[in-house]
C-alpha cells in the first residue's frame, strides 16, 4: 500500500500542465509522477534533469542508458521503476529476453553480453551500488570504453536512478498495471 497516495485526476491546472510535460502525448501520468506531484516545486525541478537523462543529449545510447537504468533499479530492488522502463523502453533499446534476465538477475559475465562496453556498464553500476565507488582497475576499463562525457553521464544516471528507486520503494508506489515484474525476467 502506498505511503504517499498519488494524486488522482482531475488535477489542478498547474499539476496537469507539469504532468503533461513528463509523459508522451496521450499517455496518462504514471503513479510515481503523480506521487511526486504532491510536491510540485520538486517535481518541476526534477523533470528538467529527468528530461536530460532520457533525452537526446545524454551521451550514452538508448540501449546503454536502459542497461544502466534496469541494472540500477534491479540492484536497488525497485520493481516499480524497472517495470516502467521495460514497458516503455526495452523494445526501443533492442534488449533481448536473455539480456533482460541477465541485467535483472545475472552478472556482467553472462554470455548474452557480447561487447566489453556493455559488460563495463554493468560492472560500473554494480561497483557503485556495492561500494559507492569504482576501483582503479574498473575505472581504467571504463575509461578505455567510454569518453569523459559518457563516464560522467554514466555516473549521474546511475545515481539518479538510485534516488528514483529509493523514492519509489520507500513511498511504496503501487506497481503500474501491465508492467513487467522481476519474476517475468527469465532467459
Amino acid at each position: 500500500m502506498a505511503r504517499i497516495a498519488p494524486l488522482e485526476a482531475p488535477f489542478p491546472a498547474d499539476v496537469a500542465a507539469q504532468l503533461a510535460t513528463m509523459m508522451p502525448s496521450g499517455v496518462p501520468p504514471i503513479g510515481l509522477f503523480r506521487t511526486y506531484a504532491r510536491n510540485l516545486p520538486m517535481t518541476t525541478a526534477m523533470s528538467h534533469w529527468g528530461s536530460y537523462e532520457l533525452g537526446r543529449h545524454l551521451s550514452l545510447t538508448i540501449r546503454e542508458r536502459e542497461i544502466v537504468i534496469l541494472r540500477t533499479c534491479a540492484r536497488c530492488g525497485c520493481e516499480y521503476e524497472w517495470g516502467v522502463h521495460l514497458m516503455f523502453f526495452a523494445h526501443r533499446a533492442g534488449l533481448t529476453r536473455p539480456e533482460i534476465a541477465s541485467v535483472t538477475h545475472g552478472t556482467p559475465d553472462d554470455p548474452c553480453w557480447t561487447t566489453g562496453r556493455e559488460r563495463t556498464l554493468i560492472q560500473v553500476v554494480d561497483a557503485l551500488h556495492d561500494s559507492s565507488d569504482i576501483d582503479d582497475s574498473l575505472w581504467q576499463s571504463a575509461r578505455e570504453a567510454l569518453d569523459e562525457p559518457q563516464l560522467l553521464d554514466l555516473l549521474l544516471l546511475c545515481g539518479w536512478y538510485h534516488a528514483i528507486s529509493f523514492a519509489a520503494r520507500a513511498a511504496r508506489v503501487d506497481l503500474e498495471p501491465g508492467a513487467p515484474r522481476f519474476a517475468d525476467a527469465t532467459g
